[in-house]
């Protein structure tokens, strides 16, 4: 401390004066090795308050990581199947002809109070990746920050004794590491994994068709931060903490068992965040039904509450251009999609024949909140839909695509509503070409029941059948039938350019009233 005094800052850390703050509060120099006592002694150490952002919502936005790496420059290698260039969840690398592996590392702060739990749920997040991948993990090497000065030794070594648990229930070797006296608790691990040639999926591979399934709830950062201010329920925390330390391992393997076509571990991003970078790296479109989300209990009402971290925000900078949420979508919805998750389930997409199946043998397997979220819904440059799932309940349904063709790669899909995909619903007709409906008139009833069956998909698809309804409509001057399929159309998705064919082709056959007509409903519905 002399060396400090004469200088008139502190040899450790130059920002300080010296005597520093905490010299004169409680007569402690930790440069001299003395430790801070703990105000309470025997009182339990709670990891976060060490710590100013909980679990994954520590990690750097994708906005700006994806600003930063855009600045590197590219590793071109034969060798490197995955890397940096798809953000996926891990490197891939071709060791030898016979020999490939898996690589990552994760490191993050506590978002729970326990040591011991803190330690299995930042193993489990490391090896989330590696099984992400389809890979086995083999290895690891673990990193901690830890403020040795304040906290008790017996605090990092329960840590690191919780995440060498998990390595054993996951069969990985935990060869050594690295430890930084920080201010703030972090910890985590460098996996290495292997991985069969015929056996990798990655984050590019979803094909339109392919049912999205999810094997954890979603809420991990909202339940972090309402228990880091009092006021989570002990039935949200223990719901999230067993979750949080529960390996991915067998959902993996059913994946790569049943031919997911890919993959991602659902963490930081948020299943927005990270479902973006699929269908950008996947060139799809992606619908979301947030009514099938699974959720740990208490979420709706933490959110409700304002109960969300910084991290959506974030979060939302870099998915939300890349999403449409349907009209009903609440805001407090829209929280728990870009709500940044720590050690959450994988999102995987099956081929819709492979799903049910799987599925299944994930229940079984004990991943029992696995649960179908969405799917991919025709082809683009990457865009995300989130709406309310189909009313007829059905994913396995095969969705007919327009024109009996997936569009290019490069054409924007039209976005189809529910309507477009689930069964017309003759509960509720609507008059169209005849007065009285919904009247208990015999005729009309059956009338309004034939029209229901006629503009259900069948050998045609829907959204098919109500271009022909538009174009009859307007063929026939009927305005109200013109009228209601035109609105429906548009609520549809359908765009300009295809209605004005449709009525061009009504033209051909009507003439010119058919085209004063069009102009004058187009005007209107719009």
């Amino acid at each position: 401390m002399g060396r400090s005094i004469k200088l008139g800052h502190c040899v450790c850390d130059p920002r300080q004066p010296c005597p520093c703050a905490l010299f004169k509060e409680k007569n402690v120099c930790t440069c001299a090795g003395e430790r801070v006592p703990l105000d309470e002694p025997g009182k339990k150490v709670r990891l976060t308050e060490y710590v100013r952002h909980a679990g994954c919502a520590s990690k750097v936005s994708q906005k700006d990581l994806h600003e930063v790496l855009k600045k590197l420059p590219a590793v071109n290698d034969p060798r490197l199947i995955v890397g940096t260039a798809t953000a996926d969840d891990a490197g891939v690398f071709e060791l030898t002809p016979d020999i490939t592996i898996v690589q990552t590392v994760d490191v993050f702060t506590p978002g729970v109070d326990d040591p011991y739990t803190f330690g299995r749920i930042a193993a489990c997040n490391s090896l989330s990746d590696v099984y992400a991948m389809g890979g086995r993990p083999v290895t690891a090497l673990s990193i901690i920050g830890f403020p040795i000065e304040r906290l008790p030794h017996e605090v990092m070594a329960e840590i690191i004794r919780g995440g060498m648990d998990v390595l054993a229930e996951a069969d990985t070797i935990l060869l050594g590491g690295h430890s930084i006296n920080d201010e703030e608790v972090k910890f985590g691990f460098a996996v290495t994994g292997v991985i069969g040639a015929s056996e990798i999926i990655t984050n590019a591979g979803a094909k339109p068709g392919d049912v999205l399934i999810l094997t954890k709830p979603l809420g991990t950062g909202i339940v972090s931060l309402a228990a880091q201010i009092g006021r989570a329920s002990q039935e949200a925390i223990d719901a999230m903490g067993q979750s949080m330390t529960a390996l991915n391992r067998r959902a993996a393997e059913i994946m790569v068992k049943h031919g997911a076509t890919a993959c991602t571990d659902v963490t930081g991003f948020g299943l927005l965040g990270h479902l973006a970078q699929m269908v950008i790296e996947s060139k799809v479109t992606a619908e979301i039904w947030c009514d099938r989300l699974p959720l740990f209990p208490g979420v709706p009402d933490y959110v409700r509450q304002g109960m969300y971290s910084g991290a959506n925000e974030r979060n939302a900078d870099y998915s939300a251009p890349l999403t449409e949420f349907a009209g009903d979508i609440s805001e407090e919805t829209k929280a728990i999609l870009y709500d940044a998750q720590t050690s959450g389930g994988l999102l995987i997409a099956f081929p819709q024949e492979k799903a049910g199946g799987a599925l299944e043998e994930m229940k079984r397997a004990g991943v029992h909140q696995a649960a179908v979220v969405g799917r991919i819904i025709g082809s683009s440059k990457g865009k995300i839909r989130v709406e309310k799932s189909p009313t007829d309940n059905d994913w396995h349904r095969e969705r007919p695509s327009r024109h009996g063709q997936e569009p290019e790669e490069d054409e924007e899909p039209k976005p189809i509503r529910e309507a477009a995909m689930t069964e017309f619903d003759s509960t509720h007709p609507e008059e169209c070409c005849a007065e009285g409906s919904g009247t208990p008139d015999q005729a009309l009833d059956m009338f309004q029941n034939f029209m229901g069956t006629v503009l259900k998909p069948g050998a045609l698809d829907v959204v098919t059948k109500e271009l022909i309804a538009v174009a009859l409509g307007l063929a026939v001057n009927c305005v109200p039938c013109s009228k209601i399929h035109i609105k429906k159309a548009r609520d549809m998705g359908i765009g300009d350019a295809e209605l004005e064919e449709a009525a061009a082709l009504a033209t051909a056959f009507g003439g010119c009233r058919v085209m004063m007509l069009w102009n004058e409903l187009k005007k209107e519905t719009g």
